[in-house]
């Protein structure tokens, strides 16, 4: 059974960071394509930034130069890392695991709040 778990939300004020991450169990993650993805309330989900399994990555207009994705050395496991947060950036934060099937995890909150 393939399971996504996410990990490192919470509550961060203005400017500040928090490193999220994606355990994945049940596939190899490092032949997926591994992507977060974030969907404010009431708004629709919004694509954040991807690593390819050759370790090419892609972000967001929103997040670039702030965000870093990554995959952990010799763990089945990807990073989000969150610098200079602000309020914007509040939403339920999703993993997604794109090969010959497509997984998502259930999501952990990031808050953006002073």
């Amino acid at each position: 059974q393939v399971q996504l778990v996410e990990s490192g939300g919470g509550l961060v004020q203005p400017g500040g960071s928090l490193r999220l991450s994606c355990s994945a169990s049940g596939i190899l993650s490092r032949f997926y394509v591994m992507g977060w993805y974030r969907q404010a309330t009431g708004k629709q989900r919004e694509w954040v930034a991807t690593i390819t399994s050759g370790g090419t990555t892609n972000y967001g207009d929103s997040v670039k130069g702030r965000f870093t994705i990554s995959r952990g050395n010799g763990t089945n496991t990807v990073f989000l890392q969150m610098n200079n947060l602000n309020p914007e950036d509040t939403a339920d934060y999703y993993c997604r695991a794109r090969g010959p099937e497509d997984h998502w995890g259930q999501g952990t909150l990031v808050t953006v709040s002073s």
